[in-house]
């Protein structure tokens, strides 16, 4: 059901691939920002970019199933 949302509005797996790879850097980024900010906010900072850490596995196989998907079209 999913998987036939993102192929209506034009999404590819190399989109959610790119994605994924994107919130790898973007929890990266705020990891080494958590470092930055002061012992107060520390915490709050550290677990913004755990959450932010969960979210690449979630687009990549979201990206499997596309991939799968349109391997399927291709060969029909």
């Amino acid at each position: 059901m999913l998987t036939t949302f993102f192929q209506r509005i034009g999404l590819r797996s190399d989109h959610l691939q790119a994605l994924s790879m994107g919130s790898v850097g973007l929890c990266v980024a705020l990891w080494m920002r958590a470092k930055t900010v002061d012992q107060d906010e520390r915490g709050n900072a550290e677990r913004r970019a755990l959450f932010v850490g969960l979210w690449p596995p979630t687009f990549w196989l979201i990206s499997d199933s596309l991939e799968r998907r349109e391997r399927r079209r291709r060969w029909r």
